[in-house]
């Protein structure tokens, strides 16, 4: 039999509880940070962080080590300064490291604790935190940190731009000029911030004002730029039926090399090369980072495997599911991009091929499976070194490909009436709107069938959780399209060593499983000095391609500065190059199939 306390009770007990230590009443904090940048060139961002009302013997600060989205602990706490407490009439308090991320401020229950420090911000990725004297761009957990038993207060943000800077761009709710609100801690992490006097530009989609703020110079045209994201978003959308957010916000970095993204909740932040615009593999490449960084509004940020989120701040959150949110994400960043008409039919199909030979053509993809490579992101994906492509496979690109044989086994199964969208959608209305709640793999791999109408257990356990390379045809088949194989007749020879040449020297990088550098027992870090008696520098090329199986090489290295000849039997290029084909006479149900895919007669 359960008993009820009245109200006045209940807020007594509280009250004395949280004097005693026990407990935090939450109800009653108020949360503030006001986040400084004095003196941009010297890359060091101050914050300030005020708790009202915690009334608390001591108060745990904690900084995250790592960002959601990007799977790899950064410890971000080695770039926190000059960590000090007052309380609210500027008494220090007593503050001590107890941990790598953790500062504990002895408050003596006081009514305010105030705490500052600084954080160097000097590296501009998508993940990171960046200020000099041409702007700042913060990413939350790299610079906030929370209070323990807070996380859920709702607070306030206050940025003070240095003097040279006008603009902020930030998907937090705007308050008043550079004041904003967040309703708990995961949301002000997962707003970046640019800060500086950057380009804006405006669309319309789905209902919802989308801002770009575009930082740094680019040969992009602006109109003609905003249009093709609108039509980029709105295909998107499509997809799931509605627009979960009442405004959106993309923050691009126009670098002189850049490339790649990190989605947010109702943001994204993306980097590309500033003169890429002009060629289409460019713009359509930034149009498809695009579309994979939107679609993750929905995929990723709403619908998520289960252990990720709420997240763990302090250590790797893991889950086998990567290659649903990533690779099914690039599955359908192209996709969308040819959908909305903003790729040609043929080079779409390209482009898939493409990935198909990668995954073919990369050795880790027969040792890890890609629900491994999913859950062993956190000390490997982020981890390469030189051998990683003989040892693992990336759940981003066969994740992709496994999401267009999923794609085509449900058209097969279904004559054409449904496809991968109707799962998307199906888990999206499931797990995010009814249950509010992270999915398993049972439950991706159960709504796959449902939707198919068919038994999947072949398909994960030799693709997913194995290492079986497909019959690409056999499944595209569906499309009325073949998948050729258009090295199968070559006869040419593999090198296999991957080599970087400078000062005047030739020293191997990689060297790629079973080709012919690799059974010869050439190693990386290996000098190479000279092939069948000839010197080679930056001239190699010369003496290792055209090659024929059953050629011999003897290639004189140093090794650790010792001289040693190295005898290398050319083998046979097994590599694949992949094309799409199409079928003669394709049936009524495989036109069908073809034009459903690629979007055609939409519109």
């Amino acid at each position: 039999m359960f008993h009820t306390i009245n109200q006045p009770k209940l807020y007594l007990l509280v009250f004395l509880l949280s004097l005693a230590g026990f407990i935090s009443p939450a109800f009653a904090a108020d949360l503030r940070y006001t986040l400084e940048m004095p003196e941009p060139h010297t890359h060091y961002f101050e914050v300030t962080a005020e708790l009202k009302g915690a009334k608390k013997k001591h108060i745990d600060f904690t900084m995250p080590v790592w960002a959601p989205g990007s799977y790899l602990v950064r410890e971000f706490p080695k770039n926190v300064e000059g960590f000090t407490a007052t309380d609210g009439n500027g008494k220090a308090l007593r503050a001590e490291k107890i941990d790598k991320n953790t500062w504990r401020v002895y408050s003596n229950r006081a009514s305010e604790v105030k705490v500052n420090y600084k954080v160097y911000a000097f590296e501009l990725t998508v993940r990171t935190s960046f200020l000099d004297a041409s702007h700042g761009y913060v990413n939350g957990t790299s610079i906030f940190m929370y209070p323990e038993g807070y996380e859920k207060e709702d607070g306030t943000l206050v940025v003070k731009p240095h003097s040279t800077f006008s603009k902020v761009s930030t998907g937090l709710k705007s308050t008043g000029r550079f004041t904003y609100t967040f309703p708990n801690y995961d949301v002000l992490a997962d707003s970046p911030l640019e800060i500086g006097n950057h380009e804006v530009y405006t669309y319309e989609a789905g209902g919802v004002t989308h801002e770009v703020a575009m930082y740094g110079e680019g040969n992009y045209e602006p109109e003609r730029l905003m249009a093709d994201m609108k039509r980029v978003t709105e295909e998107a959308i499509s997809i799931f039926g509605e627009l979960p957010v009442d405004r959106y916000v993309f923050i691009v970095h126009n670098m002189q090399r850049g490339g790649g993204g990190l989605e947010h909740l109702n943001s994204t932040t993306l980097q590309t090369s500033r003169f890429s615009y002009s060629s289409e593999s460019g713009y359509t490449g930034f149009l498809s980072l695009v579309a994979h960084e939107y679609f993750h509004l929905w995929n990723v940020k709403r619908l998520r495997p289960a252990p990720l989120g709420p997240f763990n701040y302090n250590e790797e959150n893991y889950t086998k599911l990567l290659w649903v949110s990533e690779g099914i994400t690039s599955y359908y960043d192209d996709l969308i991009v040819r959908r909305a008409g903003l790729m040609p039919e043929q080079r779409y199909l390209d482009v898939v091929a493409g990935s198909i030979s990668n995954v073919e053509n990369t050795p880790g993809n027969k040792v890890q499976a890609v629900s491994e490579s999913s859950f062993d992101a956190w000390i490997k994906f982020y981890r390469q070194n030189e051998n990683s492509n003989n040892a693992e496979v990336s759940y981003y690109t066969k994740g992709g490909v496994l999401g267009q044989l999923l794609n085509m086994e449900i058209l097969k199964s279904t004559n054409g009436a449904r496809d991968l969208d109707d799962v998307m959608r199906n888990m999206y209305n499931r797990y995010y709107k009814q249950l509010d709640r992270g999915f398993t793999e049972a439950e991706f791999k159960a709504e796959i069938e449902r939707v198919a109408g068919k038994n999947m257990d072949t398909f994960f356990r030799d693709y997913v959780n194995g290492t079986k390379s497909p019959d690409y045809s056999e499944f595209f088949k569906a499309a009325g399209l073949k998948v050729v194989n258009v090295n199968e007749n070559a006869n040419t020879g593999s090198w296999g060593a991957n080599t970087t040449y400078s000062d005047g020297r030739v020293t191997i990088a990689s060297v790629i499983k079973g080709s012919s550098a690799y059974e010869a027992g050439l190693n990386v870090k290996d000098e190479i000095i000279a092939v069948n008696g000839f010197r080679v520098g930056s001239d190699l090329d010369r003496y290792v391609t055209g090659l024929k199986p059953g050629d011999e090489l003897e290639v004189l290295i140093a090794r650790d500065g010792i001289m040693q000849v190295v005898q290398v039997k050319v083998l046979k290029d097994d590599r694949t190059r992949f094309k799409f084909e199409k079928v003669a006479n394709a049936t009524p149900e495989q036109v069908k199939i073809y034009n459903k895919w690629l979007g055609i007669g939409n519109s």
